[in-house]
């Protein structure tokens, strides 16, 4: 296939629209099922260069769940806790710890479930039969995967009434070296973003504590190659094998790091009693119970504990879960590792990062104010390594 024609583009005043190699030749892909869009293909592209990359890095099967052309989480395959795998809806769940691929899927469809909500979804390893039984009970757009197992295949095939968009990538294909975009009828070139990212990036320790395990390392490499397919500017929280929170395109940095350490503290807030413990209706579906359980933790636009409200959701009237029993909860959180696509301006970032329990951060350096910021980390006990390489995405 030397070209596929789109529905339309960005949006559906924008037509004609299609995908296709410049050079006239085939296409690194193979459309199974359903007519992704534009904006599928966006995601697409993006969330498996992520996997690939982080597969390649830390030799563990890699999973990403994307939106609007940045990751709301990525993972590897390490087997789930208890209290996570409640948290995440996958309890239920038959033979998961046998599957690291179903693993990973499980922390990152798990992780931001709202911002999860219509995803799309990236493998780096072929699609087995405990993966794709969870992807098809989940509201997602479509996936992309190097093959599916023939049962995952026929699985993924009835979703949507069997126009789920499933898309097979050649694991081989290998972009060219220089890459192109138009803005306003004006050609962009550039060359691609191919600075390999591992641990020789954390050697440069400027902090008075030094001490990083491996299990950081690891946190802070998926938190860096999540970041460089992020739409900046963005920072990404990381913990036990999973980005956790996520910032992206925001024009101060201090925003991103506030975005994505709410979420932060929301994933583990999930795993706290009070929520694992909520009396839900047997008849209140999936994604009604992470908006439900978002209520319940930010309490944004409605208080579910209301009278009133709560008989909505609940069999019973759940106990208000107060500020201070949430700070409570987040202060025994540490270990939370912290990565930032370019430096930080101000040492405010460190203030919001240590109150969601990050311990080891990763960022390029080079601010005006670096005294500053490695003083603060300092003050805290923070490990900080200069990478020296930005990771803008646009």
């Amino acid at each position: 296939m030397k070209e596929f024609e789109l529905k339309y583009g960005c949006n559906p005043n924008q037509k004609p629209a299609k995908i296709y190699m410049e050079d006239g030749g085939e296409l690194p892909i193979e459309i199974l099922c359903g007519r992704p869009g534009y904006i599928n293909f966006l995601d697409a592209f993006n969330s498996w260069q992520l996997v690939s990359e982080l597969k390649e890095a830390l030799a563990m099967p890699a999973v990403a769940s994307f939106k609007h052309v940045s990751p709301t989480s990525a993972a590897v395959g390490l087997p789930l806790s208890d209290r996570l795998g409640r948290a995440c809806f996958v309890d239920d769940i038959e033979g998961l710890d046998s599957s690291p691929l179903a693993c990973a899927y499980a922390r990152a469809r798990g992780t931001d479930r709202m911002c999860s909500f219509g995803d799309w979804v990236a493998l780096s390893d072929v699609c087995d039969v405990t993966t794709a039984k969870m992807i098809a009970r989940e509201v997602s757009d479509g996936i992309i995967a190097p093959g599916y197992d023939d049962v995952a295949l026929e699985i993924l095939r009835s979703k949507r009434g069997g126009n789920y968009n499933i898309v097979r990538i050649d694991p081989s294909y290998t972009p060219a070296v220089q890459e192109k975009k138009q803005v306003f009828g004006i050609t962009f070139e550039q060359g691609r973003n191919n600075m390999k990212i591992d641990r020789s990036l954390l050697k440069n320790i400027v902090t008075e504590n030094r001490q990083l395990p491996a299990s950081a390392e690891r946190d802070l490499i998926i938190a860096l190659i999540t970041l460089k397919y992020t739409q900046s500017n963005s920072v990404c929280y990381a913990v036990d094998g999973q980005a956790i929170g996520v910032g992206a395109g925001q024009q101060s940095r201090i925003h991103c790091t506030r975005l994505a350490g709410t979420k932060a503290d929301t994933w583990f807030l999930r795993q706290s009693d009070p929520v694992l413990n909520l009396p839900f209706r047997d008849d209140i579906r999936r994604p009604d119970r992470d908006n439900v359980i978002d209520g319940y933790i930010n309490r944004n636009e409605e208080d579910v504990t209301a009278d009133g409200v709560w008989q909505r959701y609940f069999t019973a009237r759940p106990e208000p879960f107060t500020d201070e029993q949430q700070r409570e909860y987040l202060d025994t959180i540490s270990g939370v590792a912290l990565g930032s696509d370019a430096f930080f301006p101000f040492f405010d970032n460190i203030e919001r990062a240590r109150r969601s329990g990050v311990s080891y951060i990763a960022e390029p350096g080079g601010s005006i104010r670096d005294d500053d910021v490695i003083a603060c980390c300092d003050r805290y006990g923070i490990t900080m390594a200069f990478t020296g390489l930005r990771l803008f995405h646009h």
